[in-house]
């Protein structure tokens, strides 16, 4: 009785041991191969509980997940020469478990090893067609496009994609941080000229506009004033005239008393004439006769 139940116990105890062997699971986050004597049998695991052959077969799981690789900064040399201390990193994952386990033996260091000096290849490349002010400035985001794209066809035979790829940071040697800066400074003052040059030009030409208009004003307005006046002279001797022709005698007698006004307003003033004189006819006759 004794020896029979320990008999279950040891077909029990080999039961689980056996399918502990036997299943294993893949979740959502892995990608999964299978191994039959280290030749690939089958790798398009979709999650959940799997089953191999115990001992025969061995499972190998790999990361889903968007990885990232950086490495010591690169010394790379521009289109002009011009050494550079180049920081970058890049996004990847595994897109083919099989392709990266033969190429690699699944092994996440030696693809890293391998993928940086793809990386650095595409650094040398991309760099070394641009200009320092092309690789800082004007053309970093198409700079890193074109890394990517250069990058990424050979990343694939690692069985890995590409998402992105950045540069973190860019470093001159002190020699060429001089130079660039210079050309920087000329740049800005070259720019700083040209703005100045372009704001006198605009200020002379409405400076020049302005004299003109004000030159035209002040035309039309002795024009218009010499009109006026001419009209209003003009007026005048008509109203003159026609008080002339209405009463040529008051007419006269009018005159003369502006003139003894004009002659003898101002207090002290002396005037030495005649009596008798045409000068003093009105006074002469200030009894009122005609």
């Amino acid at each position: 009785m004794n020896g029979g139940r320990f008999g279950v116990f040891v077909i029990i105890g080999l039961i689980i041991v056996i399918a502990g062997l036997s299943l294993f699971t893949v979740n959502e986050r892995e990608l999964a191969i299978k191994l039959r004597v280290g030749q690939v049998v089958f790798a398009d695991y979709s999650p959940g509980l799997k089953f191999k052959i115990p001992v025969l077969e061995t499972v190998r799981k790999f990361p889903k997940r968007i990885l990232t690789f950086s490495d010591r900064p690169e010394r790379i040399f521009t289109a002009e020469n011009e050494a550079l201390d180049v920081d970058f990193f890049v996004k990847y994952r595994i897109i083919d478990p099989v392709r990266f386990y033969t190429s690699t033996g699944g092994r996440l260091d030696v693809a890293n090893a391998r993928l940086g000096e793809i990386l650095k290849n595409a650094v040398v490349t991309e760099f070394g067609e641009r200009t320092v002010s092309q690789a800082i400035s004007v053309g970093r985001v198409e700079l890193m496009r074109d890394l990517l794209a250069t990058a990424a066809p050979t990343a694939e035979d690692l069985g890995v994609e590409l998402i992105d790829f950045r540069v973190k940071q860019v470093e001159f040697m002190e020699e060429v941080s001089n130079s660039v800066y210079a050309q920087m400074e000329a740049e800005r003052a070259r720019i700083a000229a040209e703005r100045r040059a372009e704001g006198r030009e605009r200020a002379e030409a409405k400076r020049a506009e302005a004299d003109k208009q004000r030159t035209i004003i002040l035309a039309d307005a002795r024009r218009e004033g010499q009109i006026i006046r001419g009209e209003g002279d003009a007026r005048s001797a008509e109203i003159y005239a026609n008080a002339y022709n209405q009463d040529a005698e008051f007419y006269a007698f009018y005159r003369s008393i502006d003139a003894y006004r004009s002659s003898m307003g101002q207090s002290g003033d002396l005037i030495v004439v005649d009596p008798n004189n045409e000068f003093f006819r009105y006074l002469n006759q200030s009894s009122g006769e005609r």
